[in-house]
């Protein structure tokens, strides 16, 4: 398997499971707790800023975190204008699997954000001896409209018309438009931060239809609020006060049907994992692996 180490940072593998070509990479002891960080849409792995991950390394952490299919440097599922690449959700998810396989790994704890959230709850739903347990962050148990906003709702009712490859600097602001329209009042907005990471992706890994195909994955998912209920892994459902795009009921419902999980409800925040908090969501994430794993440090 060909490897590189850029920049002092650990080693940088891909799958090639099933020839499927994810890209992932792996901090921490190899004696950790393995642990996989599950971005949301259209993200890549640096989307796990370096100090966050530092932070759980610290914990006794082995992160694994990724490029999501049809972002970065993993695989692309469709051609150049193409909105849909052919694939569900839980089909995204196996990813996940395949990244474990390569790696050697039989189970590993996993975290996820937004869509990834969702890939998480699949993962523990079908491929139950592969998960210690989930920490879920902004997320959804179906595509059942009291989830979703308005205008969430609207999008995933329209259909998507193709995106079109922007210049450097315009794709740039694009993604600070993006990030802004999700930015929370209670918590501070760094825009030159957010200018300097989203020209770090676009020169990464620019793929402006990346959103579009997991947004025709995320409609082939089926409810599973009641599939949920069938979980004996340790759980945490975490979500913001102010998310505009999933509602926090949907965290609510969730936390009721899943036994014995944890609920977080951060007043101010939005759908944003925002940097103030990266403490609180460590400890959640730590203090979820270790009732997995009896109550010892993770």
């Amino acid at each position: 398997m060909d490897v590189e180490r850029p920049r002092g940072r650990p080693l940088m593998p891909v799958t090639m499971v099933d020839d499927v070509r994810i890209h992932f990479e792996v901090a921490g002891d190899e004696r950790g707790e393995p642990l996989v960080l599950i971005g949301g849409g259209a993200t890549q792995l640096i989307d796990w800023r370096d100090e966050f991950v530092d932070l759980l390394v610290a914990e006794g952490f082995r992160v694994i975190r990724f490029d999501h299919r049809d972002t970065g440097l993993s695989q692309r599922f469709g051609g150049v204008g193409d909105v849909d690449g052919g694939y569900s959700v839980a089909e995204a998810a196996e990813d996940v699997l395949r990244i474990l396989d390569t790696i050697g790994l039989p189970s590993a704890h996993l975290a996820g954000h937004s869509m990834g959230a969702i890939m998480a709850q699949y993962l523990a739903l079908d491929h139950a001896h592969r998960v210690r347990s989930i920490v879920l962050l902004s997320s959804i148990p179906g595509l059942d409209p009291v989830y979703l906003s308005a205008a969430e709702a609207a999008t995933a009712e329209s259909t998507p018309v193709p995106a079109v490859a922007l210049a450097r600097e315009d794709a740039i602001e694009q993604f600070v438009g993006y990030q802004r329209s999700m930015h929370a009042p209670a918590f501070e907005f760094d825009e030159e931060d957010e200018r300097r990471h989203a020209a770090r992706q676009i020169d990464r890994g620019y793929e402006p239809n990346g959103f579009l195909r997991h947004g025709a994955a995320l409609v082939r998912a089926t409810d599973r609020l009641e599939r949920l209920r069938s979980l004996s892994i340790p759980v945490a459902v975490v979500h913001g006060s102010e998310d505009t795009l999933l509602l926090p009921l949907a965290a609510e419902l969730t936390a009721e049907a899943v036994p014995g999980a944890e609920l977080r409800i951060f007043e101010g925040m939005g759908h944003r994992l925002e940097r103030a908090l990266w403490p609180e969501y460590v400890d959640i994430i730590v203090r979820t692996a270790r009732r997995a794993t009896g109550g010892t440090d993770a």
